[in-house]
């Protein structure tokens, strides 16, 4: 039988979809040992050990696809900071978050981040957003006031960060997307790893506790998660473009939640299941819509301590 370039393409998109639900998989493994570390230690402190593993890989990476002069050498070095610090900024709520936050319920709420990425292009990238994506956005934080309703999850500091952690990692997305415009992927990519890893250094060094050996083999566990998913999401992109894979991470809430019922005993409730997906389905019509109206939405790949 004679294999058509058609039949090709959809065999390396069912791979590249397979891979992304692997990614998907190992991030969440790698955010239940995160939350088990920061019940011990300061999130500053976690964070920073596990940039490590993720500087390590960005440097790997980008040094494959050129030199580091040139992958440093940015036509817009002030938007790559900034997107350095957002990163950054976005990795220590989400961690903050994870000492209170039911995993299942902390994903469901950093999953309205594709909707604020609708919000925030309007102004930074001068999008036009029609009335049917604005009714979408307003679903999806309906969702949002459902999860944190009266008698839902307690409304408390953790709840908080977790809202901030999805609009600093949304501004993130819309800024990468401006600078994609003028720098290569190799440069945004080094610029967040060096930005990031100056930043966490900076801050996690005032909150070092020394670890006990079973301590840091769970820190070891999250360094090796962060470089695997990292690598196995670049291989997918490699072989299906981001605006079809995008959709396919909203696995992580499933998949958060029965990581949240298997290691943590908890389980979220049926009306915050709810709210959870009307957010998802939300997202997925904005997304459906934009990719539709061809405007190309920057694949959310997962990050250290993210999704």
């Amino acid at each position: 039988m004679t294999t058509t370039p058609t039949d090709m393409r959809a065999d390396q998109i069912g791979r590249a979809i397979m891979l992304t639900l692997v990614t998907i998989g190992v991030f969440g493994v790698q955010d239940a040992v995160a939350k088990m570390l920061v019940q011990s230690y300061s999130p500053f402190q976690i964070t920073m050990m596990r940039y490590w593993g993720f500087a390590a890989f960005a440097l790997a990476l980008v040094l494959r696809q050129a030199p580091l002069r040139q992958a440093l050498a940015s036509r817009a070095p002030g938007w790559q900071v900034l997107r350095g610090v957002l990163l950054m900024a976005d990795i220590w709520f989400f961690a903050l978050a994870l000492r209170t936050v039911p995993l299942g319920e902390l994903q469901a709420i950093v999953i309205v981040y594709p909707l604020l990425v609708t919000l925030f292009a309007i102004p930074l990238l001068g999008e036009k957003v029609g009335l049917f994506r604005f009714a979408a956005v307003g679903a999806g934080f309906a969702g949002a006031l459902i999860i944190v309703r009266p008698g839902g999850l307690p409304l408390d500091w953790g709840v908080g960060f977790a809202l901030a952690s999805a609009a600093l990692y949304a501004l993130y997305i819309v800024i990468t997307r401006k600078v994609s415009a003028v720098d290569s992927a190799a440069t945004s990519m080094m610029y967040a790893a060096t930005v990031g890893l100056v930043l966490s250094l900076g801050v996690g060094v005032f909150f070092w506790q020394p670890m006990g050996w079973a301590d840091l083999a769970l820190v070891t566990v999250t360094m090796l998660t962060t470089c695997a998913g990292h690598g196995v999401m670049v291989y997918a992109l490699s072989m299906a473009p981001a605006s079809v894979l995008q959709p396919f991470n909203y696995f992580s809430l499933p998949w958060a939640i029965l990581l949240s019922a298997a290691v943590f005993g908890h389980w979220i409730d049926p009306i915050s299941l709810l709210g959870a997906a009307i957010i998802a389905a939300a997202g997925l019509v904005v997304m459906a819509r934009e990719r539709r109206r061809k405007v190309g939405v920057v694949n959310a790949a997962p990050v250290p301590g993210r999704e």
